[in-house]
């Protein structure tokens, strides 16, 4: 089976599909009342080319650096980068294209002013133990109030706790949440040191940098996470790492704002 799955993913990364060629184009102005809207505690409005806190701190959407590196963008994202990669809901996106890693570019400002600094114990106060899947026996999560970000992982477990028996080998044990560290191999603090990240059971899970590329560099992909689980946390605010080509399978994050932007399910 997963040797099926490398080999879809080796040929998508040949040719661009006739859905990714219809893509619609990128709406900056949605992308923007997609962010507000979704840290609207955090946000107070748009003004012109920058976004306004309601600290009274601004950030410019755009930092006029012109056409950035893929790794520029992780290094040296403005807000707008943030939006770089589309995301697709549903069934779309699996395998994705080279380097095209929607979600996993984050601002760290804006982070860091929303769910505070770890390395300065700035999170701490703000968590809280979220149960997981109480039904099945499944350890509780520590993870942030901030941005109702627990509120929405309540009822991503209440829904999960309902699916058939066959799903909850995926589910728990879980791998945990809030931890205080960077991006292997970076200096950009981990979804997980803002306590807004969890991981699911490792067994199952897949990881770019647990595989050997091919002799030309490439990184096939892979994945055992049923699309159903995928669909409850995305209905919930949740982005999927699976849908990385640096894949991480067992990563959710809680990105409302990448979702407001992603690109609708197509129904089979």
């Amino acid at each position: 089976m997963r040797r099926h799955i490398a080999l879809l993913a080796a040929l998508g990364a040949l040719a661009i599909s006739p859905a990714l060629a219809a893509d619609p184009p990128r709406d900056r102005d949605k992308e923007i009342a997609g962010l507000i809207a979704a840290y609207s505690d955090f946000i107070a409005k748009r003004d012109g080319d920058a976004i306004v806190l309601k600290d009274g701190t601004r950030f410019a959407i755009d930092d006029g650096k012109g056409e950035k590196s893929v790794e520029g963008i992780f290094d040296d994202a403005d807000i707008e980068d943030m939006f770089h990669f589309r995301y697709r809901l549903g069934n779309q996106g699996m395998p994705p294209d080279v380097d095209d890693d929607p979600g996993r570019v984050r601002f760290q400002p804006l982070f860091l002013k929303m769910y505070g600094d770890c390395q300065a114990d700035a999170v701490d106060a703000n968590l809280t133990d979220v149960p997981w899947l109480p039904k099945h026996g499944g350890k509780s999560f520590r993870i942030t109030r901030v941005n109702g970000v627990d509120k929405a992982l309540a009822k991503v477990s209440a829904e999960l706790d309902e699916l058939p028996e066959k799903f909850m080998k995926y589910l728990v044990p879980h791998s945990g949440s809030f931890n205080c560290r960077t991006i292997a191999g970076t200096k950009r603090l981990s979804m997980h040191a803002y306590a807004a990240a969890i991981d699911l059971n490792t067994k199952y899970t897949t990881y770019w940098q647990w595989t050997k590329p091919s002799a030309g560099g490439f990184y096939f992909w892979s994945n055992e996470i049923p699309l159903e689980i995928v669909r409850v946390f995305e209905k919930h605010g949740f982005i999927w790492g699976g849908k990385w080509y640096h894949f991480d399978t067992m990563h959710f994050e809680y990105r409302p704002e990448v979702l407001a932007a992603a690109i609708p399910e197509t129904k089979p």
